[in-house]
């Protein structure tokens, strides 16, 4: 671990605030300008691109916030990748690092950021070296009439891992400018750029689509063009897909709002108290992010060693799982399937493992979580305590409170866990305009950072109000 933490002080980062509280203005402006650079990014190509095999996994890009063929290639994957072994290691005690000290959590985040960069470079690699994002093959002719040789091949090849790598530690540093100077995080302004980008072009879009011409790619328009021409099959299929994305908000928004709420009363001061809440979804989008770029991970990898030669996880034609492992951890579209009349059995089956893995996933990594972002009941107790809180009726211990907070943390933390992976699956299966995962934790993300600027917003207005919150 010494020589991680030196290695990791060599690697330069985005220095903190001077000042200990930002003002809103301030953190909107950085949270804008991270977010306008982030999609002005994802239309700068690769240079020197020529087959992009990866193209084709454009839902998986939503996930892992990369654009496919750009710059930021790599997305958000590198360093959620390296939060997932981070977590496991830690949840399963092979890594032994005690996050409620000071120096713990410094010598986390240390390990953290070099498995991060660990994570671009390799992802890079393999992305280019196995024909995800390749140049021109061998022997295709070049501008001037000459043949590509093999040693030409190879500094292109090259010249596209540096570009990945440079746009993945780009990605790294926005996103610790983000956490630092905006509001939440920027793996998660990412996600939700990426879904609404989506959602709007997919529901607006007056142009024809690539896949059949006759038809507007928006499904809104579509809609419109197919009942004028007495479609009812694609008026159908569009329609249930703006409606599917209109039930997964709602259900996403009202499953936010569950929360449960212990009464707590100031020990000094008699008659002033307030309530804590506990979110249902105690660990929030964590588990499913976690969850659901594993499995877009596997299935950019199994479509990697396909072009390899080596299919061991599963096959693909035109970008669809048809094969394999990574056939039955991908969502078939219910819905659509229903309506075409090209329900199968296999879907079942199909279906019920997707839904199995992602809530077993999402129960997992919502207790590695827990216990690993001081979350635990200890924590909360010593939060607690700290600001001169305690619950009535009860004496004022942080070992009695603990044991309170136990009998709530811990049921909310599994059934949360199960519950959200069970939404965001079933959210997968609807075929909504985006990917249904996505959509999941675009509003639990906007959720979450409205609660955030609502609060900032009233601290800036009311300083007696920053002053109580500290």
């Amino acid at each position: 671990m010494g020589f991680i933490e030196r290695f990791a002080a060599l690697i330069p980062e985005v220095r903190g605030p001077q000042q200990k509280k930002l003002p809103f203005k301030q953190k909107l402006k950085w949270t804008a300008i991270i977010l306008v650079l982030f999609f002005v990014m994802g239309l700068v190509p690769l240079f020197g691109l020529g087959q992009n095999a990866l193209q084709q996994f454009e839902f998986l890009s939503i996930i892992l916030g990369a654009s496919f063929g750009s710059i930021i290639s790599l997305g958000i994957g590198p360093l959620v990748t390296s939060s997932i072994v981070l977590q496991l290691l830690a949840g399963t005690g092979i890594l032994k690092i005690d996050t409620n000290t000071p120096e713990g959590r410094q010598r986390f985040q240390s390990l953290q950021k070099v498995l991060s960069i660990f994570f671009i470079v390799f992802e890079g690699g393999i992305y280019v070296l196995m024909g995800g994002l390749a140049p021109s093959p061998i022997g295709s002719q070049l501008a001037n009439g000459a043949v590509m040789t093999s040693a030409l091949f190879f500094q292109l090849e090259m010249l596209l891992i540096v570009q990945l790598i440079i746009g993945g530690l780009v990605i790294m540093f926005m996103d610790q400018v983000v956490s630092k100077y905006g509001f939440g995080s920027g793996l998660s302004l990412f996600i939700v750029a990426g879904v609404a980008q989506q959602i709007f072009i997919r529901s607006l879009n007056f142009l024809p689509s690539p896949t059949n011409p006759d038809i507007m790619a928006g499904a809104i328009p579509a809609f419109i063009q197919s009942l004028g021409s007495g479609d009812g099959i694609t008026a159908a299929l569009q329609i249930a897909a703006v409606a599917s994305t209109f039930i997964v908000f709602l259900i996403c928004v009202y499953g936010q709002a569950m929360k449960v709420e212990i009464p707590l009363s100031f020990g000094k001061v008699r008659g002033y108290g307030m309530r804590w809440p506990l979110n249902f979804f105690y660990t929030s989008n964590i588990p499913v992010i976690l969850v659901a770029a594993l499995m877009a991970n596997i299935q950019l990898f199994a479509s990697l060693f396909e072009n390899w030669g080596i299919p061991f996880l599963g096959t693909f034609s035109n970008g669809s799982p048809i094969s394999g492992l990574v056939f039955w951890l991908s969502p078939p579209n219910i819905v659509q399937a229903v309506i075409q009349g090209s329900f199968t059995g296999v879907m079942i089956g199909q279906a019920l493992i997707y839904i199995l893995v992602f809530m077993i996933g999402s129960t997992i990594f919502s207790i590695f979580w827990m216990q690993t972002a001081n979350m635990d009941a200890k924590s909360q107790a010593k939060q607690i305590m700290s600001s001169g809180l305690q619950i009535p009726g009860f004496r004022r211990d942080q070992r009695v409170l603990e044991r309170i907070l136990n009998r709530y943390i811990w049921p909310l933390t599994i059934v949360g866990g199960a519950a959200v992976g069970l939404l965001a699956a079933l959210a997968d299966l609807t075929g909504a305009l985006s990917n249904g995962t996505g959509i999941l934790l675009a509003v639990m993300i906007v959720y979450k950072m409205y609660e955030e600027i609502a609060k900032e917003h009233m601290m800036d207005m009311n300083p007696a109000m920053r002053k109580m919150m500290g």
